[in-house]
């Protein structure tokens, strides 16, 4: 059974994961500094299989390659979903995942979506704890990097028809990476292409909703830009994620971020924790909607003060230009207080630099 409590994580094995070790460690061959965004994978993986309605074959295993049939189903309908969770090193050594227990959650809210079994907790929590410690010597301790954890399913039906499938599998990958964006970021804010619309899957955490952002993305890359700001998909003017992050706006004394009512954006975990930070540093938070020419209005009057995305691989990720259709907002960054704080107060809760007040930091 796990027990929670502020800034610890205790469990207990499972008795059921089955661990093979790697008989020698890839990680004598890589430097963890400066490292790439997730181009590089620890030693094993976390694999288990849903089989005739129940998980089974549950195997902490060296990292390799699968073996997939070409009929299989996800390949053809797109059953698959993921989670993206993070794991630092405080400066005495010791392991912590940063709020976990959010991304096991979203990520059954994830499959209930997308008609998938939902994943115990003993496999994903736990599974992920006994992975974590395995492969802890792969934790980066430099600033801005960090373990990213993807534990993601997938169906593995051999057919073609439209149906969901009566087997999956679920697996965890591990990954040492460094910043996601290393510099502040120019966003093109979409007015023709739709990421999400309500009753859709917007807040669900599936692969389509990646790979369909994909061509509008390189559109605004191809003008000179790094991402889109996503609008509504009726009139294109509600403001709803900024590529594949939650986005703020401090307008005055306020933190204003899209509203979640309309299913169209996903509950971000660091979105949830900026929320909370913002309110200790005496901001007034807005979670409601908001259209561009709402927000063109502000930076004409001298209102819009920022604008930064946050995201479990970007953190808090600064946008120092908004292009829509020929207006262009520019921000001076050198003058901001709101994202750079932010930013500062979760990194050394993560680093453990600083007491855990909110309960955040699990230990491993």
């Amino acid at each position: 059974m796990r027990l929670f409590a502020a800034n610890i994580f205790i469990m207990t094995a499972v008795s059921d994961i089955k661990i093979v070790k790697a008989t020698s460690s890839k990680l004598k061959d890589l430097s963890l500094e400066n490292i790439p965004f997730g181009k590089y994978f620890t030693d094993h993986m976390l694999e288990a299989d849903y089989i005739d309605g129940e998980w089974k074959n549950v195997t902490i295993k060296p990292y390799q390659s699968l073996t997939i049939d070409p009929s299989l189903a996800s390949l053809h309908y797109g059953q698959a979903i993921f989670e993206g969770i993070k794991a630092y090193k405080n400066p005495s050594g010791q392991p912590y995942i940063f709020r976990p227990n959010d991304n096991f959650k979203r990520f059954n809210v994830s499959a209930e979506r997308m008609q998938m079994p939902t994943v115990p907790e003993e496999i994903f929590m736990e599974g992920m704890h006994q992975l974590i410690a395995l492969d802890s010597a792969w934790i980066p301790t430099m600033a801005d990097h960090s373990l990213y954890i993807r534990p993601f399913m997938f169906s593995t039906d051999h057919l073609i028809g439209v149906r969901p499938s009566d087997t999956y599998k679920f697996m965890i990958i591990l990954s040492p990476t460094g910043p996601y964006y290393n510099v502040p970021m120019k966003i093109y804010v979409e007015e023709k292409y739709t990421r999400a619309a309500p009753g859709g899957v917007g807040f669900s955490k599936n692969a389509g909703n990646y790979g369909g952002s994909m061509y509008a993305t390189a559109l605004a890359r191809k003008s000179g830009y790094d991402q889109v700001l996503w609008t509504d998909a009726f009139e294109h003017k509600t403001l709803q994620e900024v590529g594949t992050m939650n986005v703020f706006f401090i307008i005055g004394n306020t933190a204003v971020t899209p509203s979640l009512e309309d299913g169209t954006i996903l509950a971000g975990v660091t979105r949830d924790s900026a929320i909370t930070i913002l309110k200790d540093m005496g901001l007034k938070i807005e979670e409601r909607k908001i259209t561009i020419d709402e927000l063109i209005e502000h930076h004409k009057s001298g209102n819009l003060k920022e604008v930064f995305g946050t995201g479990t691989a970007a953190t808090i990720s600064l946008i120092k230009e908004l292009r829509y259709k020929d207006y262009v907002m520019q921000f001076n960054l050198d003058e901001w207080k709101v994202a750079t704080g932010l930013k500062t107060t979760i990194d050394n809760i993560r680093y453990g630099k600083v007491a855990d007040n909110y309960g955040w930091m699990y230990k491993i």
